[in-house]
């Protein structure tokens, strides 16, 4: 079972992202339009093909790009077709243009989110759906989830994160008067569950320390606070978008320091 679900296992994440689309399209239609979510999955893979092999002399394992094109499908919003073809595009690029000693800074699919919301928002949304009163799929997803996340060695961020999300808003809910379940309502929806799963514990731009990676989930989650009060719509995108890069900046910073307070001889 462990080698199973493990880092090295490609398949564990697509796996599980096409169960919450699944689950959550039959339970509670989630989806704008399957061929729009088709068309998501189908521009990212091509980006991701093509620039692997002109960039990296290589042709990659589309699992990668299959993650951010169904999230994709499943977040974006819009009337058209186009927006759903050029936010892929925008984050699979963003990997290969947006890098830093062999690093991408931001998660891709966030990346190509915040960028159609900046640039086009009068064209795009982001999804907002809660489950309601659809009790068993949100629980099944989010054990599942869970699980998985556990094996991979990544629960600690998620963890972090719901648990901060629930004391802020209790702190919201006190500060405004607002019902409690107003305000934790958000994290039960398919939304969160694609934000706390995949963008917040992606392996390649999240810091290496397990006590950095709990820092920052924590940052993540004051900051959309910060952005909640502010009423900022899609704060949990912004924030990590944020928060995100600058902890790998921080991090980066801090190595070259320590490389160049090693004496000579000791290298």
């Amino acid at each position: 079972m462990k080698r199973l679900i493990s880092l090295d296992n490609p398949y564990v994440v697509p796996v599980f992202i096409t169960g919450i689309l699944l689950v959550g399209h039959l339970s509670f239609g989630i989806l704008e339009s399957l061929p729009k979510t088709l068309l998501a999955i189908a521009v990212a893979i091509a980006v991701e093909l093509i620039l692997g092999r002109l960039l990296l002399r290589k042709w990659l394992h589309p699992a990668s790009a299959y993650i951010t094109g169904i999230s994709v499908g499943i977040l974006v919003r819009s009337p058209a077709f186009w927006p759903f073809a050029l936010c892929s595009a925008i984050s699979i690029m963003s990997k290969y243009v947006l890098r830093l000693r062999g690093r991408h800074l931001w998660n891709p699919s966030n990346f190509g989110i915040c960028a159609m919301l900046f640039l086009a928002g009068d064209q795009v949304a982001s999804l907002s759906i809660q489950w309601g009163n659809y009790l068993w799929p949100m629980l099944v997803i989010w054990a599942l989830g869970s699980l998985i996340i556990w094996r991979l060695g990544r629960f600690h961020i998620t963890g972090t994160y719901v648990a901060a999300f629930l004391v802020y808003a209790a702190m919201r809910s006190a500060m405004a008067g607002t019902p409690l379940l107003s305000e934790v309502a958000p994290i039960t929806g398919p939304m969160y569950q694609l934000f706390v799963f995949f963008m917040i514990t992606d392996p390649k731009t999240t810091v290496r320390s397990r006590r950095g990676q709990v820092a920052v989930a924590f940052a993540v989650a004051t900051m959309e606070m910060v952005l909640r009060l502010n009423q900022v719509v899609y704060a949990p995108y912004y924030a990590l978008f944020i928060v995100g890069p600058s902890a790998l900046l921080l991090e980066m910073w801090l190595d070259a320091r320590r490389l160049r307070n090693i004496p000579a001889s000791a290298t």
